[in-house]
């Protein structure tokens, strides 16, 4: 589901869950507030989510909007957590023509906040790895 126009606009009318640029950073702490709200990248294998393997959902940290679930992660071994699709309705892209390349950026379709990227190279079933910056999310176990 595309809901985003000309690279990074996430403007807060467009979304369900919407707030200033001033509640964005007193709600999120300066890593957060960089990745979801600034289109930052975490330090490859800085986020203790790679690691995580029990049973449960992985949710926007900006809005609490449930993401990925645990049975679609794999270990793509390239320092990020990476799942093969999120849940219905949870994620919307955009072109992104940064770094002088084309990629498909991923967005929180609640609260806009960027999360990452998707890649085609991932594993069956959907051959997609979507490279997630951890700290734009939060583990629920089950």
């Amino acid at each position: 589901m595309k809901r985003f126009f000309g690279g990074h606009d996430t403007s807060a009318d467009e979304f369900p869950v919407s707030q200033t640029e001033q509640e964005w950073r007193e709600r999120l702490d300066p890593a957060q507030f960089n990745v979801l709200r600034k289109h930052g990248t975490e330090r490859a294998g800085s986020s203790p989510l790679n690691a995580e393997k029990r049973s449960g959902t992985f949710r926007c940290v900006g809005c609490g909007k449930p993401l990925f679930e645990t049975a679609a992660k794999f270990e793509s071994h390239t320092g990020w957590p990476s799942f093969t699709q999120p849940l219905q309705g949870a994620a919307a892209t955009t072109e992104d023509r940064s770094l002088f390349m084309t990629r498909t950026e991923v967005h929180c379709a609640d609260c806009g906040g960027h999360l990452g990227h998707v890649f085609p190279d991932g594993p069956r079933p959907t051959g997609l790895r979507y490279c997630m910056n951890g700290v734009a999310m939060a583990f629920q176990p089950e």
